[in-house]
């Protein structure tokens, strides 16, 4: 092994190499033994193609079709497959496209101001039901159930309307009756939502309407997620009316509710996007279902007939499983774990076989230079313990001296309701295999450890998640394992919000890098899309009511606090996260003196779509890393311009 200091190893991890090979697989589907997914393809310029896998692969949608719903912004939920029909959201225009067999796809609805996702097909009706999000007006969009008539696109039902959002609408195998979700301001959908059932009826004249709803769960403080039919007629959903997400079913007689599996684990996720599954129906009628404990996914199998067996295990090599599917004796899913891509995998129920069908990333990479998560816990303030995935350095051509201890990046997550996977994720082996530690903080607020764990965050935003981070370099630094002069933290989005608080205020980090993150909390409140609006008001307080606090937590009002150097990555075309946000921190750090490196993406959003903008991304903040901390990168990196560099 060649002796080099941390931060200088010789990687064939390259930024090229992730873009060149990797592809994002996006939501799954099942139909008619067939497996479809949606693929986005950053060579492609982020375009996102629906594929299938019959024995064969095909590519359902050819260039310029882009699958893709912007509902919520966010999206999700952007296309549906049944009985060998497609439907689908095009991004460009927003209009619903449809696809027959082998023909060409053409689209079904008229351009305009509304976007469309989470469909549902009612046969019997020959009618398409989705969410939609109608911009025609003033102000905020308004969220409506409808329904598209399929043989004229033109002819659009409202068949629910009056809450501020909506979700999953589930039909029963007769297609007379119709589940939904729904929710109102400020409540996010991991707060709480209503599961509502009603009747469908069309009339003579072909109008579609419900009738005799009624309100089955949920309420402003029980978040329901995914409302299932099962083939018998019971109505199937997941509750966290316990602190934990379980599963639950309703009679199909009297409606009273059944809990199934009462257990301190995870069934259901937060609804950032639409279409998200974590169970399903098999052809036995049993049910195959996706859950969480510690931070690991388990699959397994519940009979509901015979529910005092419990949970049957399904040993599987996967610690991440999401976007479950079923159809008969047939499974699909992502799969992913500590030295493996995240794959579409296809599970035979009847054998218990399985195949991979499709890989996130086809980059062949020497077991030798992966870094396998390990999960740490560690204690935070008030006496209490947050988690997270901790990857030391490794590179099998390289060690440093013993003397050294290596640079840490801690890396702090989106949402912020979300969660770090223990995936193989090539974007942080980047880092690991050139000799950076890199700690992946579940802090609190994060999923995947009750309702108790999620809801620390309320109104403590910016404190919590930023004592968790800073809590967790400090462990590891006392534990010998990184050099604690040489601790960076970086996060996109919300993740950008706690890195930028955590470099304001705290003196843990040295440097850190903000991906369209969040400096003024004043600006986000008065500036965002509709889905999040309200979303500060848990997380910080009622605004303008409690404006002090938004001022208090705001870095961009506490530069003179800074004292370390941080670099901004940012799209131009971000709705959740205006471009002004990075910008005026920029301009506050260039004034400070304090070295600042600013990179705007022409035509991206919010989050990184293209190839090249992926690449710089990566390429820049390791950059200005070895910069700040005085390390020469082994590869010939593009420079990233440092002000105020000394």
């Amino acid at each position: 092994m060649t002796l080099a200091p941390y931060g200088s190893w010789k990687s064939p991890i390259s930024s090229d190499s992730i873009v060149s090979s990797s592809i994002r697989l996006g939501a799954i589907a099942i139909d008619g033994g067939n497996v479809y997914w949606n693929e986005g393809r950053p060579t492609e310029g982020g375009r996102n193609v629906i594929m299938r896998y019959d024995g064969d692969y095909s590519e359902i949608t050819s260039a310029p079709l882009n699958v893709r719903s912007l509902v919520h912004e966010y999206g999700g939920g952007e296309y549906l497959v049944k009985d060998g029909r497609i439907y689908f959201s095009n991004f460009s225009d927003r209009c619903i496209y449809r696809k027959i067999g082998e023909g060409t796809p053409s689209p079904l609805t008229v351009e305009g101001a509304y976007r469309y996702a989470d469909f549902v097909w009612n046969r019997s009706y020959g009618k398409l039901i989705c969410v939609r999000e109608d911009s025609t007006e003033t102000g905020e969009p308004i969220n409506t159930l409808v329904a598209v008539n399929t043989a004229n696109g033109e002819d659009i039902q409202v068949l629910v309307s009056g809450a501020d959002f909506y979700a999953s609408p589930r039909l029963n195998s007769t297609g007379d009756k119709l589940a939904w979700i729904s929710w109102q301001h400020p409540n996010m959908p991991w707060d709480g939502t209503e599961l509502w059932l009603a009747d469908l009826v069309e009339s003579n004249t072909g109008v579609l309407t419900i009738q005799n709803p009624q309100l089955v769960a949920g309420g402003k403080d029980e978040s329901i997620f995914q409302p299932e039919w099962s083939p018998d007629g019971n109505l199937y959903f997941v509750s966290d009316r316990t602190g934990w997400w379980n599963l639950y079913r309703t009679s199909a007689e009297d409606m009273t509710i059944q809990p199934l599996c009462l257990m301190e684990a995870e069934f259901g996720l937060p609804q950032w996007v639409f279409g998200m599954s974590t169970y399903g129906f098999t052809g036995d009628g049993k049910i195959l279902c996706s859950y969480t404990q510690q931070g690991k996914s388990h699959l397994a199998i519940l009979d509901p007939l015979h529910l005092d067996w419990g949970l049957q295990e399904i040993d599987l090599p996967f610690t991440s499983i999401s976007g479950l599917r079923c159809e008969g004796d047939r499974a699909v899913f992502h799969g992913g774990s500590p030295t493996e891509p995240t794959a579409i995998v296809l599970l035979n129920l009847t054998t218990g076989t399985w195949q991979k069908i499709r890989v996130a990333s086809d980059l062949q990479i020497d077991p030798h230079y992966i870094s396998a998560a390990q999960p740490i816990e560690f204690p935070t303030e008030n006496g209490k313990t947050a988690y997270g995935l901790f990857y030391p350095p490794k590179n099998k051509d390289f060690q440093a001296e013993a003397s050294e201890k290596p640079p840490l990046l801690v890396k702090s997550h989106g949402g912020p309701t979300a969660s770090t996977s223990g995936s193989l994720s090539l974007g942080i082996q980047y880092w690991t295999s050139r000799g950076f530690a890199v700690l992946d903080v579940n802090y609190g607020g994060s999923t995947g450890y009750g309702r108790e764990y999620r809801d620390r965050l309320k109104g403590n935003w910016g404190i919590v998640d930023v004592d968790d981070c800073a809590n967790g370099a400090k462990f590891l630094a006392d534990k010998g394992l990184v050099d604690g002069d040489r601790l960076a933290i970086s996060g996109g989005s919300a993740g950008g919000y706690t890195t930028l608080c955590a470099l304001t205020f705290r003196d843990a980090f040295k440097a850190g890098a903000s991906h369209y993150g969040i400096c003024d909390l004043e600006a986000l409140a008065t500036d965002t899309h509709k889905f999040e609006s309200r979303y500060l008001d848990s997380l910080i307080g009622k605004y303008p009511e409690q404006k002090e606090i938004y001022i208090q937590r705001s870095p961009i009002h506490f530069t003179e606090k800074l004292s370390c150097a941080i670099a901004f990555f940012q799209g131009l075309e971000d709705k959740v996260v205006p471009p002004n946000q990075a910008e005026m921190m920029v301009d506050a750090l260039r004034q400070k003196g304090l070295p600042v490196a600013y990179v705007p993406f022409e035509g991206e959003q919010h989050g990184f779509r293209k190839a090249e903008n992926i690449k710089r991304a990566l390429d820049g903040e390791f950059y200005f890393y070895a910069q700040i901390f005085g390390f020469a990168p082994a590869d010939d990196i593009e420079p990233l311009a440092i002000e105020n560099l000394l």
